[in-house]
């Protein structure tokens, strides 16, 4: 009788620690799993912190049911874990700004930014070019899911010449490693999206990617978290370029067809 009570009283403890939530101790790589809580928006419009705005992949939609954030963070907690939103420019582009859509407690104190191409399963591709600012521009979007507000995390002053219709991935990720500052014991998670308020040329679906060495992963795609990031919300600022310079061989044909046309009005005076 006694061994009988002792089995049930163990059952119950295993199903009361199994209803209570995980302890802090735990650190999640997802949003969905280290939130908590209905989600706000405050805003239905393109952003007006993307501006002058080349590319913009949406807003973090709470009417999706796979509405969530993958960590993008450095931090007092997860010391290195970066995503990568890609975009294809459909002109040439000089870009000036580039930024990233986070669900966030931390305190952006600096930025990591980079932009590369040619990234796979395991592969980092090349390195187009990269930085640091100490001085992020940090807006509020208005979002509110799982207990974190969704901060626009954005770097300026670049001048980073793009070429189009060629894949690319950018990065920007808040840092705050600070020991004295309390608020860089919080987490950032960059959103995803479901294209709303999506501005320029579409972004590739499910192709995005995330490299942690915190977390054990190494350019490894979005969705091998085992969440779905069809889509990140994130960025580019910038300008069209003007133009082209012609190849060597369209400047032959060219001088070509201008000799022709001047021995043609000589021909035509002379007679």
């Amino acid at each position: 009788m006694v061994r009988r009570l002792s089995l049930m009283v163990a059952a119950f403890m295993v199903a009361l620690f199994c209803a209570l939530p995980v302890s802090a101790g735990t650190v999640w790589a997802t949003a969905a799993q280290a939130g908590k809580g209905a989600g706000h928006v405050s805003h239905n419009a393109q952003p007006s912190y993307c501006n002058p705005c080349l590319f913009y992949g949406g807003d973090l939609d709470l009417n999706d049911p796979n509405q969530n954030g993958l960590a993008n963070e450095e931090d007092l907690i997860v010391n290195q874990s970066a995503t990568y939103t890609p975009f294809v420019p459909d002109h040439n582009w000089t870009v000036t700004g580039l930024f990233t859509n986070n669900l966030m407690n931390i305190q952006a104190l600096s930025a990591d930014w980079e932009i590369r191409t040619g990234i796979s399963e395991g592969n980092g591709g090349t390195l187009v070019a990269s930085g640091s600012t100490d001085h992020p521009i940090v807006t509020d979007t208005g979002i509110n899911d799982f207990g974190f507000e969704v901060f626009d995390v954005k770097v300026e002053g670049l001048n980073v010449q793009l070429q189009q219709g060629v894949t690319y991935w950018l990065s920007v990720v808040p840092v705050c490693l600070d020991p004295e500052n309390p608020n860089c014991s919080g987490r950032s998670f960059q959103a995803n999206t479901d294209g709303l308020n999506a501005f320029g040329p579409p972004e590739p679906q499910n192709d995005s990617f995330w490299n942690s060495s915190f977390f054990g992963v190494f350019f490894t795609n979005a969705n091998n978290s085992g969440f779905p990031f069809p889509a990140f919300s994130g960025g580019v600022e910038g300008r069209v370029s003007q133009g082209t310079t012609p190849e060597p061989s369209s400047l032959i044909l060219i001088g070509s067809g201008l000799m022709g046309f001047a021995g043609f009005l000589r021909r035509r005076i002379g007679r």
